[in-house]
């Protein structure tokens, strides 16, 4: 495992298995399951307390899964990602600390046993567009395509797509604004606004 120091107190670490590109680094300690599955880009930087979990195999199914981060993204503390399909995060898109996303459910079937025994299901991949903000605790769940440059407000819960240059709030989450850049400014939701992916 290679790492270099930054000061008394903190390591930066580019843990094995993962594919990293240059000027990239996870600040200790992290946890990472499914490693050759991870992608992180150029100039990165994730905080301390990550936890990703690419899922290989649950319950006797396996998964093809992929976690991509770009390049110039910053993560903060504590943030948990985990994926049986596909998770992407755009080029200089910021994570607050406890973002949470995932493009996994478990199995929910009354009449199939136990949960934890039951396969794991997706809605799809989790696609978070270029320069996006993600504000504190925000959860991205299964499905979900964010445009570039949307703002998620701290808390929300996210559960369908939102166009590019919006912003979003709520549980479950919403759209509060949209950015105009014709006039370079946030505009008020019109109630008719289409969630239709833009990128």
């Amino acid at each position: 495992m290679r790492f270099m120091k930054e000061s008394v107190k903190t390591l930066l670490y580019r843990p094995w298995g993962v594919t990293f590109g240059e000027r990239s680094y996870i600040h200790c300690p992290y946890s990472i399951s499914g490693r050759s599955r991870v992608k992180i880009g150029k100039r990165s930087s994730i905080r301390s307390g990550l936890h990703i979990q690419a899922i290989t195999e649950y319950a006797g199914v396996s998964y093809q899964p992929q976690i991509e981060i770009g390049d110039d993204v910053y993560i903060g503390r504590n943030a948990y990602f985990t994926a049986i399909n596909k998770i992407s995060i755009g080029d200089g898109s910021v994570l607050s600390e406890q973002v949470y996303i995932t493009d996994e459910f478990h199995g929910m079937d009354p009449d199939a046993g136990l949960i934890m025994k039951q396969p794991l299901t997706s809605k799809g991949p989790v696609i978070i567009g270029r320069s996006c903000f993600l504000g504190f605790r925000a959860s991205i769940l299964p499905g979900v395509t964010l445009g570039n440059h949307c703002v998620v407000g701290a808390n929300a819960t996210v559960t369908r797509p939102f166009p590019a240059y919006s912003m979003i709030g709520g549980s479950p989450a919403r759209l509060l604004k949209q950015y105009s850049p014709e006039t370079g400014t946030w505009l008020p939701a019109k109630s008719s606004a289409s969630s239709e992916d833009e990128t």
